[in-house]
């Protein structure tokens, strides 16, 4: 029986990638599983494992060539092996590539998925040390990338006998992070390392790259070749990062962005320096790495600031009758519904219904057409000990006020605990920043890029207003929106916080949809 290799789904906007090394060639016996080529795209390095045992019979697609997604790249004789018939009996080789059960051996504990676009992490934390025993699906280690932390549970039972990605060091996606072994029987061998040249076991193998280019038999990407070539790099000047020390496209990349940083940096080393320190107020310092996540969000703002066109236009809104309407029904509320009824909702109702009629602040700029978005996925920005993260909300706009309480406090807790996913984090159209909860009385929120507006609510405090030609305290609030003047007049911003004030300030009006 024949079995097709096809190029797998390699992510969202993604339709091709480059074949950069194949593993096995025709006639090598292959195990179910066993990694048999390597694609390469213009985000990530996808493997390709074998779908099925067997013998590898046709390589449709070679090295250096372009497919589609879903497209042909190899045939498997499923239940052959190499050298025999059909009818044949399993080869050793195959027969072995993975432990039977209650056999002893090694185990490869491998970077998860990581999400859409992330293809990186650094090892913030190791839970377990080596010798140690751990159970399946007892967690190993975290991982931190830019948007969110990633636990990484055991494969199996067994004793963790080698780490290979040391807490603070940068782990790509699909990388290697240890070695366990072990089996159900509980038996317990070390660890068989894959060998060099010249027979000595080397550890870092799937990390590091050999000192010298000759050290190692590994083809660079094809792409990487070319890249290099148009870079004027020559192979010892990149480091590579794939399997083996092998180069990258993105390796090369980063080669050159170095290389024309430097003289750069050598001609201003002035502008990059620290203000001079005494020596008694540096013993008293402390230096402390910044969390990808930091530096993430340190990035995306700055980026918001360079790219929009952001102003920020401010109104106040009259809390009192949202907070007499909450007050009078909140026990029902919490009673029938099992959550209680926050100020958030009301907001996030107000901003559904002032988007439908400013439609220019729920859309994004992309290249240079406009697009709108005939629905609403409602970022929440939520402050947690690593940082700011913003949950998304989706098709908040159809949503009861129920369920976006339900909502909202589901995500938040998923938030503290740095339990979101990417897919959470992703795909929002207009985002509310509560400052309020921390005392701010009032701030100009910077835009969630690609996102055109985003709302800052702020402290509820009781200042003197009149009302009906008497002066009466009221508990007041600044509302302020930062929008994309690219793509929002100051029509259309001051309008879309005239409905919000409306709204809130006649909550009916939320209810009868005007």
């Amino acid at each position: 029986m024949t079995t097709e290799v096809r190029v797998p789904t390699l992510g969202e906007s993604v339709t091709e990638a480059t074949v950069a090394t194949w593993f096995k060639k025709p006639g090598d016996a292959v195990s179910a599983d066993e990694m048999l080529c390597e694609l390469e795209t213009d985000k990530v390095t996808v493997e390709v494992p074998a779908p099925a045992s067997g013998t590898m019979a046709e390589i449709v697609a070679k090295e250096g060539e372009t497919v589609g997604v879903d497209a042909l790249l190899a045939t498997i004789n499923e239940g052959e092996s190499a050298g025999e018939t059909p009818s044949a009996a399993p080869s050793s080789a195959t027969a072995e590539a993975k432990p039977a059960a209650g056999d002893s051996g090694s185990i490869d504990v491998m970077v998860p998925t990581l999400g859409e676009s992330v293809t990186e992490a650094t090892v913030s934390t190791w839970f377990k040390s080596v010798g140690d025993s751990v159970s399946a699906d007892e967690m190993l280690c975290e991982l931190e990338t830019d948007k969110v932390s990633v636990e990484v549970p055991a494969p199996s039972a067994g004793v963790l006998t080698e780490i290979l990605a040391k807490e603070g060091d940068t782990v790509k996606a699909d990388g290697k992070l240890a070695v366990m072994s072990g089996g159900a029987d509980g038996a317990v061998e070390p660890a068989k390392r894959p060998a060099t040249g010249d027979g000595e076991t080397n550890g870092d193998q799937y990390t590091t790259p050999p000192a010298g280019r000759d050290a190692k038999d590994v083809e660079d990407a094809p792409s990487a070749k070319k890249a290099m070539a148009e870079a004027g790099l020559s192979p010892n000047q990149v480091q590579g990062s794939g399997r083996d020390g092998r180069v990258m496209k993105e390796d090369v990349a980063r080669a050159a962005a170095a290389a024309s940083a430097a003289p750069a940096v050598s001609a201003a080393p002035a502008a990059a320096a620290r203000a001079p320190v005494s020596a008694d107020d540096a013993a008293r310092e402390e230096r402390v790495k910044m969390t990808r996540l930091r530096q993430t969000i340190a990035k995306r703002l700055k980026d918001s600031q360079n790219t929009a066109a952001m102003l920020t236009t401010y109104n106040e809104v009259d809390m009192t009758e949202v907070m007499a309407l909450r007050s009078e029904y909140k026990e029902e509320f919490l009673k029938k519904h099992g959550v209680k009824l926050g100020f958030m909702s009301f907001f996030t109702k107000a901003c559904c219904h002032a988007l439908k009629e400013v439609p220019e602040v729920n859309a994004e700029i992309d290249g240079t057409d406009i697009v709108y978005k005939n629905f609403v996925h409602m970022g929440i920005a939520a402050g947690t000990p690593t940082g700011l993260v913003v949950p998304v909300i989706r098709d908040a706009d159809q949503m009861s006020f129920a369920a976006i309480e339900k909502a909202i406090a589901e995500k938040g807790a998923r938030a503290r605990d740095g339990k979101l996913s990417m897919a959470e984090m992703q795909g929002g159209t207009f985002t509310i920043s509560n400052g309020g909860v921390y005392g701010s009385l009032m701030s100009s929120p910077i835009l969630n890029p690609p996102q055109s507006g985003i709302l800052g609510m702020h402290k509820i405090q009781q200042r003197p207003m009149i009302v009906n030609g008497e002066i009466v305290a009221r508990p007041m609030m600044y509302l302020a929106l930062s929008y994309d003047h690219r793509i929002v007049d100051g029509k259309g911003a001051v309008t879309f916080l005239v409905r919000v004030k409306d709204a809130l300030e006649d909550p009916r009006r939320l209810l009868m949809d005007l």
